[in-house]
């Protein structure tokens, strides 16, 4: 089955607000068995979206339009529909009495003819109710495409393809089976890491296994994917390819993961072990607390953080040696390991990781070059001691310290499994 998503509106096109939409229905779709083949944004003009959907006809199997629906005038896509379909837009009384109960209800106030309108709805459409906002979505089909219409207000887009959508076409089409699974490789970069396994990416071709290279800051992903009929029969070989990918490149091979990324994957594996983290962070910022604490559930796992940007708070809060610093500078190894040391005895923590650098563009403390970040991760009695230096820009150093975190942080929870 083949999907296009079209998400509608000037905003999106010009950078104002940013498309999550097309990401969650893409991963929704994709894990039920459906190929995206395509995601659009157009202008919220009647021809602009007659002209995509014009497009698609009969070319792909359900086109998920979101955005253009809701009580303001600038709202286009019901007229939309009613033209491509040759329709007429009727008032439907259901719909209405929804409307009324939210806006009268839960908002304490007068229903307008604004609000009236969007109970008006074509006649041919398949309502998809909406518990939780005041649009509904509308489904119609013409000829061998599926057209579906959701509001573009995000969680009430997530309502209606999980509890709508997502039932409706498991019980209209026929889905394959669609298996993904993703290696990390660390220590070598994506086009050296292509001439290696050249041979072995050619013989994916004859099994239908596709391959896509995901790289990020000093890893790639390799993701290999297949669609057929028995997950079984998929996964089998695919995994059988895995290794030998394993052989043919031992010294860069991590392990598989299924998450999105690998920050996801270390959260995973904190949740399975049980350990807690601390963070002690200089040149990083808080960058790493504010990710660990970006996801829900994090209090099972984080303690706590210290953001010791200035040399003197190291000593007052961690408890860094003064003669450490003036033995070693500020950006060293061994002031990141009285960092860590210091959080994780402060925040009773299983893990502490630190950094202490010099992001730039100015030294500040440390006698360490600019782009030098060293790092410590802290368990039980033990310490292991890190030092990269990731050049420059400023912003680059940071992030790529963050992401070498999660990978410090994989390694040590993958072995501890």
């Amino acid at each position: 089955m083949k999907a296009v998503i079209v998400t509608i509106g000037d905003e999106l096109l010009i950078g104002q607000v940013i498309d999550t939409n097309s990401v969650f229905i893409g991963q929704e779709l994709e894990a039920i068995g459906c190929t995206v083949v395509e995601k659009v944004a157009i202008s919220d003009t009647i021809e602009a979206i007659i002209d995509t959907m014009i497009r698609y006809q009969n070319k792909v199997d359900l086109v998920v339009l979101t955005g253009g629906l809701g009580p303001t005038k600038d709202d286009v896509t019901k007229k939309t529909l009613v033209n491509y379909f040759n329709d007429e837009l009727i008032f439907n009384d259901e719909v209405f009495l929804h409307v009324k109960k939210l806006i009268e209800g839960y908002y304490n106030r007068p229903i307008t003819e604004m609000n009236r309108q969007q109970a008006y709805l074509p006649s041919k459409c398949t309502i998809l109710f909406n518990d939780v906002g005041t649009a509904p979505g509308m489904l119609m089909v013409k000829e061998q495409t599926t057209f579906v219409s959701l509001p573009g207000v995000p969680y009430e887009m997530k309502y209606l393809v999980t509890e709508k959508l997502l039932p409706y076409i498991k019980e209209q089409f026929k889905l394959e089976a669609i298996v993904h699974k993703t290696v990390l490789t660390v220590g070598i970069g994506e086009s050296l890491l292509a001439e290696k396994i050249e041979q072995w990416e050619d013989s994916l071709q004859p099994l239908n296994i596709h391959l896509a290279y995901l790289p990020q800051f000093g890893l790639v992903r390799l993701r290999l994917s297949k669609t057929g009929s028995s997950v079984d029969a998929i996964e089998a070989e695919i995994l059988q390819k895995i290794r030998e990918l394993q052989l043919l490149i031992p010294e860069f091979f991590i392990g598989i993961t299924n998450a999105d990324s690998l920050f996801n994957e270390v959260v995973l594996l904190l949740k399975q072990s049980g350990l807690t983290i601390a963070t002690a962070e200089s040149c990083t910022g808080g960058s790493i607390a504010q990710k660990l604490t970006s996801v829900e559930g994090s209090s099972g796992y984080f303690k706590g953080s210290a953001i010791t940007y200035a040399t003197e708070s190291k000593v007052n809060i961690l408890g860094v040696q003064q003669q450490t610093i003036d033995t070693f500078s500020v950006v060293s190894e061994e002031v990141a390991r009285e960092m860590a040391i210091g959080a994780k005895r402060i925040y009773q923590a299983d893990l502490a990781i630190s950094t202490t650098g010099n992001a730039g563009p100015l030294k500040g403390d440390g006698d360490a070059e600019i782009g030098t970040v060293c790092m410590v991760l802290a368990y039980g009695d033990q310490v292991e001691s890190f030092t990269f230096n990731f050049g420059q820009p400023r912003n680059k150093v940071i992030q790529a310290a963050v992401e070498k975190t999660w990978l410090i942080l994989y390694k040590y929870l993958k072995n501890k499994q």
